[in-house]
């Protein structure tokens, strides 16, 4: 494979500090959304609580500034064509499983930080506290908690047809595509 093959190497950093920081964000949703503020509380004491919920803002900003940065080194760069090409449905639900990726991980961090700040809490970057992008709106703010966990279930099913998508081509199909994206 020549290095046309592959993404830019900016390209699949990029791509693998998603990774890593979404897979913490989704722990840490997961965990919070389980448990809801009270049961955090209650099972891990207030400090380990506030501290889960400024990571899971602070993973959320994360992903939102890597993901601009994805979105602009997909614009600059080449992106290699698969070699031998994917069969139409392979193709369509690879190219739909990334659409719904980038769309999805754009959006998720913006209705978090929406659903925050309208709830009347701190939208929190580490230890810096963030602009509100709205005013307080309990109503508005449940509604959009609501879709956010939607969307977070979302992420969930589309990284995992990313996943099956990788491992099947590498394991069973033998074509290289996991070469694309990998570090080294």
């Amino acid at each position: 494979m020549h290095e046309t093959d592959r993404y830019a190497y900016p390209h699949r950093v990029l791509h693998w500090l998603v990774a890593a920081v979404l897979l913490f964000s989704l722990a840490t949703g997961l965990t919070l959304g389980a448990l809801g503020f009270e049961g955090a509380r209650d099972a891990l004491g207030m400090a380990m609580t506030n501290l889960l919920y400024t990571a899971h803002k602070t993973l959320g900003v994360m992903i939102l500034g890597l993901m601009i940065a994805r979105v602009v080194t997909r614009s600059i760069f080449v992106v290699p064509l698969h070699d031998p090409p994917l069969s139409a449905f392979q193709y369509t639900l690879s190219h739909g499983v990334h659409a719904l990726l980038y769309l999805v991980l754009l959006v998720q961090p913006v209705l978090g930080w929406v659903a925050t700040a309208t709830g009347g809490f701190p939208v929190q970057f580490f230890h810096w506290t963030l602009p509100p992008l709205m005013g307080e709106n309990e109503a508005l703010s449940e509604q959009l908690y609501t879709w956010h966990a939607w969307v977070g279930w979302t992420i969930l099913v589309l990284v995992a047809l990313h996943i099956a998508g990788a491992f099947y081509h590498w394991l069973f199909v033998r074509d290289g595509v996991m070469k694309r994206m990998s570090l080294f």
